[in-house]
């Protein structure tokens, strides 16, 4: 039996599943367009993603609406579980917010984000983390959560979930703050 057969792949799923496990989330920056640490916002002033045919987007593109970067990854439950009330969340408010589902891209390809993409027809903006954001961010795992103000400011940033009615009804206070 080859050990590295078998160690290397259980050692991903067990830190995958830690760092995917629902859980209260862990506010790092919160308040307004000033909060953060400054090392943050730089990474937020500079992000920039590809798409999942390959092109650059940066978040400017966004300006004037409040963004949901949501970094997630297909196998992870807790992310997707909130997908449908983002979407919700899409319906209500389509010239005010917009979610970036962002693949973080630990075990998945660009080509396997589009897969899921196009069989769920969500309406989001999605992106994969070519750059290294998430890591820039400081993410250790997902889901991981950063909200960017409508003048492209950073806002805050999460770690974890509250469910799907609670990242609902935090992500809409937020929307309301703005507009």
């Amino acid at each position: 039996m080859d050990f590295k057969r078998i160690f290397i792949p259980a050692l991903i799923i067990s830190i995958a599943l830690i760092g995917c496990g629902e859980q209260e989330t862990e506010t790092a920056a919160t308040g307004d367009s000033t909060s953060g640490s400054d090392e943050h916002a730089e990474v937020i002033q500079n992000a920039v993603f590809t798409d999942l045919d390959g092109n650059d987007v940066s978040l400017d593109e966004f300006t004037g609406k409040l963004v949901l970067i949501d970094f997630w990854e297909s196998w992870c439950g807790p992310c997707l579980q909130v997908f449908p009330a983002m979407e919700d969340l899409r319906g209500e408010y389509p010239d005010e917010f917009e979610m970036l589902a962002v693949t973080v891209g630990l075990t998945e390809s660009p080509e396997d984000a589009k897969a899921f993409a196009e069989e769920h027809g969500y309406d989001f903006t999605w992106l994969y983390d070519e750059y290294g954001v998430f890591n820039e961010l400081g993410g250790q795992g997902i889901p991981f959560k950063v909200y960017v103000d409508p003048d492209g400011n950073l806002k805050e940033i999460e770690m974890g979930s509250r469910g799907s009615e609670g990242d609902y009804n935090s992500t809409k206070a937020k929307i309301q703050e703005y507009f």
